[in-house]
C-alpha cells in the first residue's frame, strides 16, 4: 500500500471539491436543472431544477490523473481508462444535452445510447487486445485463470462494459447512491488488487477516482446540490468496466457491485412480468424506489445499500 497513492487520491478529492465550488455556480446560472418524472416517486418532484451534469466535478480529477498515470508510467492503463471513462460520459453528455438544454425529455433513444455504447467498448476492449493481450479472467473461489481466447474474450468483455455501465445508471436515482456505492466497490477493488499485486498505476487510479468522488459527494449528499447526470454515471459506469477490465476482475462486478446486479435485475424482472402477467413484482423499479415508496428515506436507503456493498466486497475479498 503505497502512500504517494493516497497521496494522489487526497488531491483528487481536492480537485473535484474545488471544481465543484467553481462549476456549480456555471451550472445554476446555465439553468442546466434536471427534470423529474412524473411517474417516479411524488417525493422527487421537489428536486426539479437541481442542476444536472455535476459528473464534470469528478471526471476533471480522474481525466487529469489518468494521462498523468499514462505519462508517468508509460502504460496503456491511464490511455484505455481515459478512453472508456470519457467515451462513456460523451454519451452521457450528449444525453443530458438533449434533455436539459434542447428540452427533448427522452434524450437519446435506448437504440443509440445501446449502439454507442457497444462502439465504445469494442473500442477500449479491441486496443486492451492488441497492447496488453491477456485473454484471461480469474475465477472467484477458484485459483488460476480461465483463458478464454481473442473473440470469446472480446465477446465476454463487451457484455461486462454494457451491462455495468447501464447498471450503474441505474442506481443513480437517489441522492448520493451511485456515488456512495461506487466508493465502496472501488475501494474493494483497490484491496485485492494489493492481494493480487497488480501495478501502482492501477492502484493511483483506483484511489484517484474514489477521492474524486469522495468530493463530488460534497455536494451529491442528501440533499443534493447538483446530480452527476448521465454524464457523470455512464463515466462512472465506464470506469469501473475499465479497472475491472485491466485487473482481470470482471466476475467480481457482480459479487462487489451487488447492488448494481439488483439494480438492473429489479427493472428486468419489472418488465417482464408486467409484459406477460400484467401485474407487477415491485411498487417501483429500480429497487431503491421500491423501498423508497415503502417509506425508506433517501439516507435509509444509502445507509443500507452501502453496508450491503461493504458486506460484498469482503466476500470478494475473500473469493481470491
Amino acid at each position: 500500500m503505497e502512500i504517494g497513492e493516497w497521496i494522489i487520491g487526497f488531491m483528487a478529492f481536492f480537485g473535484a471539491f474545488v471544481s465543484g465550488k467553481l462549476l456549480l455556480p456555471r451550472l445554476i446560472r446555465l439553468k442546466v436543472g434536471q427534470h423529474i418524472r412524473e411517474d417516479g416517486p411524488q417525493s422527487h418532484l421537489k428536486k426539479t431544477g437541481t442542476p444536472t451534469m455535476g459528473g464534470l466535478f469528478f471526471l476533471i480529477p480522474m481525466g487529469i490523473v489518468m494521462l498523468g498515470v499514462a505519462l508517468a508510467y508509460q502504460s496503456m492503463a491511464g490511455v484505455l481508462m481515459f478512453l472508456g471513462v470519457f467515451g462513456f460520459a460523451a454519451i452521457g453528455f450528449v444525453d443530458d444535452y438533449q434533455k436539459v438544454i434542447k428540452k427533448q425529455n427522452l434524450g437519446l433513444t435506448a437504440k443509440q445510447k445501446i449502439s454507442l455504447q457497444f462502439v465504445v467498448s469494442l473500442i477500449v476492449i479491441l486496443l486492451y487486445a492488441r497492447t496488453i493481450g491477456d485473454f484471461s479472467v480469474k475465477i472467484p473461489f477458484l485459483s488460476g485463470e480461465w483463458e478464454l481466447g481473442f473473440f470469446p474474450f472480446v465477446l465476454f468483455s463487451v457484455f461486462v462494459f454494457l451491462a455495468t455501465v447501464n447498471s450503474v445508471n441505474l442506481t443513480d436515482g437517489v441522492d448520493g447512491l451511485s456515488t456512495s456505492v461506487t466508493i465502496v466497490v472501488l475501494l474493494a477493488f483497490y484491496l485485492i488488487g494489493i492481494k493480487l499485486t497488480i501495478g501502482a498505476e492501477l492502484g493511483v487510479m483506483m484511489l484517484a477516482t474514489v477521492g474524486s468522488l469522495l468530493g463530488f459527494l460534497v455536494f451529491n449528499r442528501y440533499p443534493a446540490r447538483v446530480f452527476m447526470g448521465d454524464l457523470g454515471s455512464l463515466g462512472l459506469g465506464g470506469a469501473v468496466s475499465v479497472l475491472a477490465l485491466l485487473a482481470g476482475l470482471q466476475w467480481w462486478i457482480p459479487i462487489v457491485g451487488c447492488i448494481y446486479f439488483a439494480e438492473a435485475l429489479s427493472v428486468i424482472i419489472q418488465v417482464v412480468s408486467f409484459k406477460t402477467r400484467g401485474k407487477r413484482v415491485f411498487r417501483m423499479s429500480p429497487i431503491h424506489h421500491h423501498f423508497e415508496l415503502g417509506g425508506m428515506t433517501e439516507n435509509q436507503i444509502v445507509i443500507r445499500f452501502v453496508l450491503i456493498t461493504l458486506f460484498a466486497g469482503m466476500i470478494g475479498y475473500w473469493a481470491l
